[in-house]
């Protein structure tokens, strides 16, 4: 059935958005916004008066906005760091949108290229400070701003070689040609891109601009995967598809810098290695997956117990001083954040490590339109977060399924639950008033920080979704001394 909308319709809704929201728009994504049983109008029409084949594509053009606003509600805490590393105990909103433009060009046989412009803008809460793994927006970037900015999200060759085996039918979507594969096959994919394009590809949570909106059920909240401040890395990835099995392996940049936008491109020598195993399977008539990923980065970051000896055998290697001798550190960021000269630094210890975790994904179909998922995974938790969130270890459930009980097949809703925890060293550095990434509360009360989240997304006009959501967070950033936080969320989504 025809969900998607014009281009026009949709550039309509942008300057809609933009006038609701004053200075801002549109925000990051870093997933292709798929809805699996629609197809593109225009496609639809050339198809019909037989211009454009949807079952073998020459080429294919998609396009997504959503524009999603949070409102949190005053939270209780028994301190703030002064530093500005905690989320404000004050109400605050946050909005997020974006436009993004899937390109895909078919150019010889098996060779894919794609092409992703998007336009983005976002205000975070709080300054993206003080949570940890459970991030209320998914959408958020680390080096956003409220002014739109275009950028270019993905650029990548892939080259899917026929192995044998039954055929296959791929749907026309975003970052798809429409064709028919084999059921054994290789895939190589080259170039700029997410690792969620191609790992940890869960059918429950596939599409979070069509699901939950909260960070930690996008993929592993511990899951420390090397891109860009955005949520980009170069690299390449090779995945063996043998009927029912499925195996992954890819090597993708990290940033130069812990969550900074610059890439290292020295590839060989920093890296972040991907492995992950896949079996599908069936249960009665329900499919389901079940995933093994492994990774290991080779990264330079700071150890967590290095830092805080550094500090206990000298104290002038802190926070203040490794500002004052040019180091990077997250100090330095802001005029208006005062270096500490009683806290650790990473910033005194940062080498080459290695870094390494492993998980688990599930999902298994429950009922018509009726899914669950699982996701838990640890890491090692001995050295600083590089490039996602600060979380070693995590867990996360739900349940998302589809209106057709109540008549509304479009509509969606869901409700999950996650946890996650840090190391002994990684609390111990952050009790001392050390920093990781965007959490620090200059003390800590060790504890698991957890959400619970609802939503419903109500299909309103064709292509368009109207979500709610609600979440509530307990022990941000950790910190047992903090919260609980709770946060109610608005969506609008279109797809053409």
């Amino acid at each position: 059935m025809n969900r998607r909308l014009p281009l026009a319709t949709c550039a309509g809704l942008l300057w809609v958005a933009q006038v609701l929201a004053g200075s801002a728009a549109w925000a990051q994504a870093a997933h292709p916004a798929a809805h699996e049983e629609t197809a593109f109008d225009v496609m639809n029409l050339m198809a019909d008066h037989g211009l454009h084949d949807l079952d073998d594509e020459s080429w294919n053009l998609y396009g997504q906005f959503t524009y999603i606003s949070s409102w949190k509600l005053p939270l209780s805490a028994r301190y703030t760091n002064p530093n500005v590393f905690s989320l404000s105990p004050d109400a605050e909103r946050s909005f997020t949108g974006s436009f993004t433009l899937f390109f895909g060009l078919r150019l010889w046989r098996g060779a894919e290229l794609y092409a992703v412009p998007e336009v983005i803008s976002e205000q975070p809460l709080s300054g993206l400070h003080g949570i940890g793994g459970a991030i209320q927006n998914f959408e958020l970037q680390k080096q956003g701003s409220t002014t739109p900015r275009l950028y270019r999200s993905r650029t990548m060759l892939r080259q899917t070689v026929a192995l044998g085996g039954a055929p296959l039918a791929k749907e026309s979507d975003p970052l798809q040609l429409g064709k028919t594969v084999t059921s054994r096959r290789l895939v190589i994919t080259l170039g700029n891109f997410s690792i969620l394009d191609v790992f940890d590809r869960n059918g429950v949570t596939g599409d979070p601009r069509q699901t939950f909106l909260n960070m930690a059920f996008m993929t592993h909240a511990s899951w420390d995967f090397p891109s860009d401040a955005r949520g980009y890395s170069w690299g390449g990835t090779a995945e063996l598809y043998w009927d029912d099995w499925a195996l992954r392996v890819g090597r993708i940049t990290p940033p130069q810098h812990p969550n900074e936008l610059a890439i290292d491109f020295h590839i060989w020598r920093t890296y972040g290695d991907q492995l992950e195993l896949e079996h599908d399977h069936v249960i009665g008539e329900a499919p389901g997956a079940v995933r093994l990923l492994v990774y290991r980065n080779r990264v330079n970051t700071g150890s967590f117990d290095d830092a805080v000896s550094a500090f206990e055998q000298d104290s002038s290697r802190n926070a203040a001083g490794c500002e004052d001798a040019g180091l990077y550190n997250y100090f330095g960021k802001d005029d208006a954040k005062v270096a500490s000269t009683t806290a650790p630094d990473l910033c005194w210890v940062r080498r080459p490590h290695t870094k390494v975790g492993v998980g688990i994904d599930l999902e298994q179909t429950l009922t018509a339109g009726f899914g669950a998922f699982f996701r838990g995974m640890y890491s090692d938790g001995r050295t600083e977060v590089d490039a996602y969130n600060p979380a070693d270890r995590s867990i996360s459930t739900g349940v998302v399924g589809r209106g057709i009980r109540w008549r509304r097949p479009f509509d969606l809703v869901g409700a999950a639950f996650g946890m996650s925890w840090i190391s002994a060293a990684h609390a111990r550095y952050l009790a001392l008033g050390g920093v990781d990434g965007f959490i620090g509360d200059g003390a800590l009360r060790q504890a698991p920080e957890g959400i619970a989240e609802i939503f419903y997304s109500f299909n309103f006009a064709r292509a368009i979704w109207l979500s709610a959501d609600f979440q509530h967070l307990w022990n941000p950033a950790f910190n047992a001394d903090r919260g609980p936080v709770e946060i109610v969320g608005t969506r609008v989504h279109a797809e053409f």
